[in-house]
C-alpha cells in the first residue's frame, strides 16, 4: 500500500476547509433569513433551547472523543450566527442604544477643562495629581471615603469623581469595584499614571525611622522595603497624604510616611528614599466617575457588570463573545455578591468604542447572556506620558 505524502493529507485538509466556509456562508445566509422571520415577531434572537436542541443531536452522532470540541465549535458558530442576526435586528429604540446615544450626544465636545472634582484624601494624595492631569483646572474637593466620593457625585454635589481603581503590582482596588455596582454612577475617562513612593520624614537619616504611615495599598507595593526593615513598626491611614501630614504634625523624628515626592514640599518632610515600590514600572488606574455616561471622541475602552445564570456554559459563552467579535477583553475581575453565598459579580473592561454600531451590538448580545447588565461607561483611557 502506498503511503499517504504530507502533501497529500494536507490538500485533502484544504479540500475540507473550502467545503467548510462555503457550508459556512450558507448557514450565515439561512441566519439571515432567520433574523427577517424574527423581525415579523416569532422570537428573539438568543434561544438556548434551540442551540441545545442542535448540539445534542451532533454530539449523538459524533464520536465521543470529539464531542467537547464539536460543542466549542458550535458555540463560537452561535456566537458569530447572532451578531450576525443582532445587527440585521438592531433596534435603536432600545434602552442601552438610548443610553449610549445620549452619552454620544452628552461628550461630543469633550469633558470640561475645569470642573469640581470630589477625591478621597487631602491635598498632594495620588488621586488629587490624578485629578490635575485628567482636569486643566479642577477645583478639588476632598472627602474622607471612596463612598463619599460615590455619593457626591450620585447625588449632584459634584460632577464628577476621581478614584483609583487597581495598580499594576499590587492589583485591584477592591472597594472601588463593589461601590460600582452600589451607586448610579459611570464611567467617563480614565488615567493609568507612574506611581513613585519615597519615604518622607522629618529625620534626616533612614536609621532614626521606628514607625511608618501609609495607606495599605501603598505598604503592598512597596513591601520588598519593608521586609528588609523589619524593626519599622507599620501604621495604616487613609491616604498616603494623610500619612505625609501625620509624619509632619507627629512632632517626632522617629516617624516617616510613604507618600509622594509632592507631599514632602506640602508638608516640610525630608525625602530619605526615593522609589521604594517593588517594580520600577509601578502604575496606578484611576477612573473618573460622573452621574451618566459621556462619551467623549477617542473612547477606546468600555466597562461592564454583570451577573450570570447559573447553568453549565454561561461564563464560557460569555467568554467566547469577545473572541467572536475580534474585541480585546482587558480586565476580568469577580466581586462576591453580598448576602448571596458563591454568587459573583464580573467587571470586565473591552477595547472597544461604544459609539460604534458594531459595539452596540456586542453590547447588546452580552446583555442577552447576562442575569443582571450594567453599562459602566465607554471612555478614554490615558496613557502615562500622554496630553489629557
Amino acid at each position: 500500500m502506498e503511503e499517504i505524502s504530507l502533501e497529500d493529507l494536507r490538500q485533502d485538509i484544504d479540500g475540507i476547509d473550502d467545503q467548510l466556509t462555503a457550508l459556512f456562508a450558507r448557514r450565515m445566509e439561512l441566519a439571515a433569513q432567520v433574523a427577517r422571520v424574527k423581525q415579523r415577531g416569532s422570537g428573539p434572537v438568543l434561544q438556548r433551547g434551540r442551540e441545545e436542541a442542535i448540539l445534542a443531536r451532533l454530539a449523538a452522532q459524533a464520536d465521543p472523543r470529539w464531542q467537547p470540541a464539536l460543542r466549542q465549535l458550535y458555540a463560537t458558530i452561535f456566537g458569530l450566527s447572532r451578531a450576525h442576526q443582532r445587527a440585521l435586528l438592531a433596534d435603536a429604540a432600545t434602552p442601552l442604544r438610548t443610553e449610549l446615544a445620549a452619552a454620544n450626544a452628552r461628550g461630543a465636545q469633550g469633558l470640561p477643562q475645569e470642573a469640581t472634582v470630589a477625591c478621597q484624601g487631602i491635598t498632594g494624595a495620588y488621586s488629587h495629581l490624578a485629578a490635575g492631569r485628567l482636569f486643566r483646572t479642577p477645583q478639588v474637593v476632598f472627602l474622607r471615603s471612596f463612598e463619599a466620593v460615590f455619593r457626591a457625585v450620585e447625588r449632584g454635589l459634584c460632577p464628577y469623581g476621581v478614584l483609583p481603581i487597581e495598580n499594576s503590582s499590587f492589583g485591584s482596588v477592591t472597594r472601588v469595584y463593589d461601590l460600582l455596582k452600589l451607586h448610579d454612577c459611570r464611567i467617563v475617562r480614565s488615567l493609568r499614571m507612574p506611581i513613585d513612593h519615597c519615604l518622607l520624614s522629618q529625620a534626616t537619616s533612614l536609621k532614626q525611622v521606628r514607625e511608618i504611615f501609609s495607606h495599605e495599598q501603598a505598604f503592598g507595593q512597596c513591601s520588598g522595603f519593608l521586609a528588609a526593615h523589619s524593626n519599622i513598626t507599620v501604621t495604616v491611614c487613609e491616604n498616603t497624604a494623610v500619612a505625609a501630614r501625620m509624619a509632619a504634625q507627629a512632632g517626632r523624628e522617629d516617624t516617616a510616611a510613604i507618600s509622594s515626592e509632592e507631599c514632602a514640599a506640602l508638608y516640610g518632610l525630608h525625602i530619605l528614599r526615593k522609589r521604594l515600590q517593588n517594580e520600577e514600572h509601578n502604575e496606578t488606574r484611576f477612573i473618573c466617575i460622573a452621574p451618566q455616561a459621556i462619551i467623549t471622541p477617542g473612547a477606546n475602552r468600555c466597562s461592564v457588570l454583570l451577573s450570570l445564570p447559573h447553568h453549565s456554559g454561561s461564563l464560557s459563552a460569555l467568554l467566547q463573545l469577545p473572541a467572536c467579535l475580534g474585541v480585546n477583553l482587558t480586565k476580568l475581575e469577580t466581586r462576591p455578591v453580598p448576602g448571596k453565598e458563591f454568587e459573583f459579580l464580573f467587571y470586565l473592561d473591552f477595547e472597544v468604542d461604544a459609539s460604534q454600531p458594531a459595539a452596540a451590538d456586542f453590547l447588546e448580545q452580552m446583555q442577552e447572556l447576562s442575569e443582571e447588565f450594567t453599562f459602566l461607561g465607554s471612555y478614554k483611557e490615558e496613557l502615562p506620558g500622554a496630553d489629557g
